[in-house]
């Protein structure tokens, strides 16, 4: 899947592909050991598993990733890779509670795992759970090292958002853009903090910078060029993104709220 968006912030199933890489093992695996097994055939009919779950899961195929999953769990049930996994597959089959406690475990076995923190956290924010969600990343941005660290920084100013905190929001954009000044993403997250803030002109700025980056623009994007041009009087401007929303997306959040905005008078 391309990102899955829950109001703004990227979550399954690219975080999968964050995750775990798309490969394929050729064969099965056989998930009863005979009483005759070495220690060394268990050992590789366990990686094996959890690395055919990951394919799985990978591919959306939450079945077959859980029975492999089960497998595993039921030879080690203390991995926090077979827990996030779990919590992954249960996540996108609808069993919420059982996925929170998978999270939780694996959380609590590897406290210093942002990878695990990071995709809890997007399953906190797509609940509406926004302060626990930012608590979680929080954590996560402190990891130096961690590959993701500016996605994460971005997802911490929307939680941010969502809470109302500005200039917490404005602070965490801001360190993604010192890491990455060319991200779109960290480019649109500005551009619409600094208009909440009704810093008009930095907020056109960084809209210019994002759309240089990203000439087909997002639903979201264009709602807010929308205003943008309005601030700025710029009718034509106006009239090519409403025209672009209403054909591209005229049954996304962001038209809807277009054409109450337009109703109340902002022609």
């Amino acid at each position: 899947m391309s990102w899955l968006r829950i109001k703004g912030i990227k979550v399954l199933p690219l975080i999968l592909v964050m995750l775990f890489s798309s490969f394929m093992l050729a064969g099965c695996v056989t998930t009863k050991s005979g009483g005759f097994a070495s220690k060394a055939d268990d050992k590789k009919a366990f990686e094996t598993s959890l690395q055919l779950a990951r394919s799985y899961i990978a591919q959306g195929n939450w079945d077959q990733a859980k029975r492999h999953l089960q497998y595993v769990e039921a030879e080690d049930k203390n991995n926090p890779e077979t827990l996030e996994a779990l919590a992954l597959v249960f996540q996108n089959t609808g069993e919420l509670e059982l996925a929170e406690q998978y999270y939780l475990r694996s959380i609590r076995l590897a406290p210093n795992a942002s990878r695990v923190r990071n995709n809890y956290a997007a399953f906190l924010y797509a609940r509406g759970r926004y302060e626990e969600a930012a608590t979680q990343l929080e954590v996560v941005v402190q990891e130096l090292l961690y590959e993701r660290r500016v996605e994460a920084f971005v997802n911490l100013g929307r939680c941010y958002l969502q809470l109302g905190q500005l200039t917490k929001a404005e602070d965490a954009f801001k360190r993604a853009f010192l890491m990455q000044g060319d991200d779109a993403a960290v480019l649109m997250s500005l551009a619409e903090v600094y208009f909440r803030m009704e810093r008009f002109a930095d907020s056109q700025r960084f809209y210019d910078a994002y759309l240089s980056k990203n000439p087909t623009q997002s639903a979201a994007a264009l709602w807010l060029g929308i205003r943008l041009a309005d601030k700025f009087d710029d009718k034509n401007s106006h009239a090519s993104f409403a025209l672009a929303l209403k054909n591209l997306y005229p049954k996304s959040e962001e038209y809807l709220l277009y054409k109450a905005y337009m109703q109340q008078g902002n022609r």
